[in-house]
């Protein structure tokens, strides 16, 4: 799993121009073509800001109890991840890689840092 993470304030995209946003999701559109092309892609979304996510836990009856969330002291929120079928760490890496140079303003890299993750148990 490859995830996007950003700074919390105004969502990531705040104040950029049109031009920009297209040239963003021209890249993220061009990464996951690939990806499906090499049949490693298992899924990909991108996510609301913090504003729009719920917290829900069970109430003592079982019913939901929703909140605001996540939470206002977060130095980071999740934007966005991938699950990828890839053979190795070092392909997972340079996939991040790949994301961490998407275009942000003026089309400048912007140079995320991204996570990455195994998902499900570690081989043996």
């Amino acid at each position: 799993m490859v995830q996007m993470n950003v700074k919390p304030g105004p969502y990531q995209m705040e104040g950029w121009s049109q031009e920009d946003v297209k040239r963003m999701v021209g890249f993220m559109d061009e990464i996951n073509a690939d990806l499906k092309a090499k049949k490693q892609l298992v899924v990909a979304e991108g996510l609301v800001s913090p504003e729009e996510a719920r917290l829900v836990k069970a109430n003592q009856d079982g019913s939901p109890s929703v909140t605001d969330g996540p939470f206002a002291e977060s130095k980071e929120f999740i934007a966005g991840f991938w699950i990828i079928d890839v053979k190795d760490a070092d392909e997972a890496y340079r996939f991040a890689a790949k994301i961490s140079v998407c275009p942000g303003p003026g089309g400048k890299p912007l140079h995320m840092p991204l996570e990455v993750r195994q998902v499900g148990s570690a081989p043996a």
